[in-house]
């Protein structure tokens, strides 16, 4: 009864934290840094040195790094060496700012409140400056009612990850024994809606491929030539038709996985993803639209091009691009995306086709469903909201997973602070005010929790 009490207490304080003042000018002061990961003058060391006095102020140690050019700051506490050792993962990087496009001609990187909307907006404060502050209140309010965590405790944050985590992985091998740990927890991406608890245990990977067909150099008249000249934006067309069939269902050998596990199809049974916005009736047959999301793969086409849509002419375009990107889940040999692509195209009689793979690409990676570690953070937080949680087996887009399971060796378990209609990436990126106390209580159970597991429990040892 006592443990149940000080959990309670450690649980409420974190709430109380994030529903004062003192929280809400801290968010203000992370999204003041205008850390744009695009710009070379963004001051990104900076932003890392403001945070690291925050977690020394909490007992914390710190310490930067560089690799390939970019900063890092590791951030540790170690307890004990029976305890369990949590990594813990955050970027302090944003997307632009996108200055005049918000609405209400908002800044930015000012911090605004809509109490009528019960908003807060801010460039990173869902994507990921507001995720990382909520572990860290919550991680000062278990300090604060026990006088310890109750584990060891690592927190990487890197500036890079918007422009696909350079120097991450680099970084990762040469501290790997110093990063040595049991379990990855870390926020970023959303939850499956505003206010209902989430868990992903990994993500999607992520290639994409620019597809070019010059035929000529500069257009010819579409009158005197049309219908004896290869146009080929056309050519491209059936080229990129072939890619899927007519329902949006993967159609490259190579580029599906062979099934969904019988533990994701259960987690994802009767969920509906991305609020709903999708059509029932698209992608692969058989499947939900949360298998398709979670635990399957897609191709898409980000943009296509030919001739000048804006001032169109008479005149058969001389060439035409698209980009095309997958999506894919574990399960596949992603050492081979590209020749898969170059041999269906081949096949489909599209050899002509340049095919050119853009980087960087995130590999497909995640921890089972069914690893005891999951059942734990699931039941910790079911226990703080009253209700299961959500539990995804993938998130839909894509993270640096893969360094963690692959490079440290280690099970990753992400509890996002978000939702998908944050408009992160986006002008007016928010979150609403009652997820920070909310999720801040969460966050402040699970850790009480972990503080007092052992490694056998979390199915570690």
């Amino acid at each position: 009864m006592l443990e149940n009490a000080a959990r309670d207490t450690a649980v409420n304080l974190a709430r109380e934290l994030a529903g004062d003042d003192g929280f809400r000018a801290a968010l203000a002061d992370l999204i003041a840094f205008p850390t744009d990961a695009s710009n070379p003058d963004a001051p990104l060391q900076d932003y890392l040195s403001h945070v690291a006095q925050g977690f020394a102020a909490m007992g914390f140690t710190t310490e930067g790094f560089r690799a390939d050019g970019h900063p890092f700051l590791l951030i540790s506490r170690i307890e004990g060496d029976d305890r369990p050792t949590i990594l813990g993962y955050a970027h302090g990087d944003t997307v632009p700012g996108m200055a005049g496009r918000w609405a209400e001609g908002r800044d930015p990187w000012v911090l605004s409140v809509d109490a009528t909307a019960g908003r807060w907006y801010g460039r990173g404060i869902a994507d990921n400056k507001g995720q990382m502050l909520v572990n860290m209140t919550a991680m000062q309010a278990v300090i604060a009612a026990r006088g310890s965590l109750g584990f060891n405790a690592h927190i990487l944050i890197e500036m890079g990850e918007e422009i696909g985590s350079p120097g991450l992985r680099k970084l990762c091998e040469k501290l790997k024994s110093r990063l040595k740990a049991d379990l990855l927890i870390a926020s970023d991406g959303p939850r499956i809606d505003a206010m209902t608890p989430t868990l992903f245990l990994g993500a999607r990977g992520g290639a994409s491929f620019r597809l070019t067909l010059r035929r000529r150099t500069g257009g010819r008249h579409s009158g005197n030539f049309g219908g004896a000249l290869k146009n080929p934006a056309l050519e491209l067309a059936h080229a990129l038709a072939s890619i899927t069939d007519v329902q949006g269902a993967l159609q490259v050998k190579g580029w599906l996985p062979e099934t969904i596990p019988d533990a994701a199809r259960n987690a994802l049974a009767g969920l509906t993803p991305a609020g709903g916005e999708v059509d029932a009736d698209w992608g692969a047959v058989g499947l939900t639209p949360a298998e398709r999301i979670h635990s399957w793969n897609s191709a898409e086409i980000l943009a296509f091009s030919a001739g000048d849509i804006a001032h169109p002419v008479n005149a058969i375009p001389d060439m035409a691009e698209a980009l095309v990107q997958l999506r894919y889940v574990p399960g596949i040999d992603d050492d081979d995306l590209g020749a898969a692509l170059r041999a269906h195209l081949d096949a489909h009689g599209h050899g002509d086709v340049i095919m050119t793979e853009l980087g960087p690409r995130f590999r497909a990676s995640a921890t089972p469903v069914d690893h005891p570690s999951v059942g734990f953070a699931a039941a910790s937080l079911a226990r703080t909201h009253g209700a299961p949680p959500v539990v995804l087996p993938s998130l839909g887009g894509s993270l640096p997973n893969d360094i963690f399971t692959e490079v440290l060796g280690i099970p990753t378990i992400w509890v996002p602070h978000s939702y998908p209609g944050c408009s992160q990436h986006a002008p007016d990126e928010h979150l609403p005010s009652a997820l920070f106390p909310q999720a801040t209580g969460l966050m402040a159970g699970l850790y009480w929790d972990l503080g007092t597991a052992s490694t056998s429990a979390l199915g570690l040892g």
